[in-house]
């Protein structure tokens, strides 16, 4: 849908991962820490999560990849924004990545402008990441060139998403 769709689009992605982050910073660790077998449950459901999404990942790869959507195109600002926003929020990974990194790297004790800056690293980064990923498949030699290895591709991803679920279990 364009370069500007996207950026939106990474921008809702990017506060989605600001509130995971946010979570896990000032309230996952008081839940986790009461009650310390929910972490397991979370890290045993998201790796659960995440293997299943290997095995579709690696098994539907050949499936050619068609982009059927009804809605007008280029979607507004807003629609992208909450398009991205939502489906961060709705994914079960970054609960599982924001308080697996948090709950292990950042003290009680960590001053508050360490906790922002890392906030506004968190907002940056996934901006610019999203936002270079739009610009890049927004190109529609990159888009062929995308449908042309997507097997290979997704099966890559697969074995990845996969091995990443054994590691979640396994630390």
């Amino acid at each position: 849908e364009g370069f500007r769709t996207g950026v939106m689009l990474a921008l809702g992605i990017a506060s989605g991962a600001v509130f995971w982050a946010l979570a896990a910073m000032f309230g996952l660790h008081l839940i986790f820490d009461a009650a310390p077998s929910l972490l397991w449950a979370l890290k045993i459901g998201g790796a659960a999560y995440l293997l299943w999404m290997g095995w579709h990942l690696w098994r539907d790869a050949k499936t050619p990849f068609i982009a059927e959507d009804a809605r007008p195109v280029p979607r507004s600002p807003f629609a992208a924004y909450r398009l991205g926003l939502w489906t961060n929020l709705s994914n079960p990974k970054a609960v599982v990545i924001y308080s697996s990194i948090f709950l292990g790297t950042i003290s009680p004790g960590t001053p508050v402008w360490i906790l922002a800056t890392l906030i506004l690293m968190i907002l940056v980064m996934e901006t610019a990441w999203n936002s270079l990923v739009a610009r890049i498949f927004s190109l529609d030699r990159t888009r062929a060139a995308y449908i042309s290895l997507k097997t290979v591709i997704d099966r890559s991803f697969g074995a990845m998403l996969a091995l990443l679920g054994v590691k979640i279990v396994a630390t």
